[in-house]
């Protein structure tokens, strides 16, 4: 939450004016998230671009984009890529099929049954079905799911959401089955995208809050604000 518990209202011709983007965005310290009743691919994109996290939350029964410009930021550049023992050995042992973008909806639909709540609703999971559709005016964005199915039943045991901006990823949230023979493939899903992102030439990994364990063993390194804005915008912004 914002240090100073205020959460200002954020439109488009907020972010597109630079001024107002490094004057009053970037350099307020205090504030990390802000809101938005605008779902347009549009003002999400721009955010995105901008270095913006975007979840949602509800208020008064009604559901609200909820961008967060981060303190603090875990990248992984892909020489620091750890692999645990047991990750190695579930790699070894080839009972999985690592796949991109073809099981999208279904991919949505398992991110709702084990998130409860599930921030992924209503006009953010439109959004998100209606940049997952080819548009040659958007080269440079891509919205991706990354999946981990069961060589022998073909059932989705992991994945994430996440999206592609020219060379970064930055994953949004994901999945992986409670079932105990599939513990470890969570991690297995990690390990196997960030070779993947290393293989296609992408410059880095934004896996977003620093705050989870897991993602240090991968070999993420915490970024501060501003240290995070200055590899990002060199790569992104527009």
């Amino acid at each position: 939450m914002s240090l100073d518990n205020t959460i200002y209202y954020l439109t488009y011709e907020n972010i597109i004016d630079t001024n107002i983007l490094f004057n009053d965005i970037y350099s307020n310290e205090n504030t990390n998230y802000y809101f938005s009743d605008d779902f347009s691919k549009e003002f999400y994109i721009h955010l995105a671009r901008c270095g913006f996290i975007s979840t949602t939350t509800i208020y008064e029964e009604k559901l609200y984009l909820l961008p967060e410009l981060q303190f603090e930021y875990a990248l992984l550049d892909f020489e620091n890529l750890h692999i645990s023992k047991k990750v190695e050995k579930l790699i070894r042992k080839d009972n999985y099929i690592f796949k991109i973008n073809t099981r999208f909806e279904e991919v949505l639909e398992k991110i709702d049954e084990y998130h409860n709540p599930n921030w992924l609703i209503g006009d953010y999971h439109k959004l998100l079905l209606e940049l997952k559709q080819k548009d040659d005016s958007l080269p440079d964005f891509s919205i991706m799911s990354v999946e981990i199915i069961d060589k022998e039943t073909k059932e989705l045991i992991a994945a994430e959401i996440g999206y592609k901006i020219y060379d970064t990823y930055t994953s949004l949230t994901g999945f992986s089955s409670k079932e105990k023979k599939y513990n470890n493939y969570g991690k297995l899903q990690l390990v196997l995208l960030a070779k993947y992102l290393e293989k296609e030439n992408y410059a880095f990994w934004n896996l977003g809050h620093p705050y989870m364990e897991y993602k240090f063993d991968l070999g993420a390194v915490k970024y501060s604000r501003d240290d995070f804005l200055k590899r990002w915008l060199a790569k992104v912004f527009i």
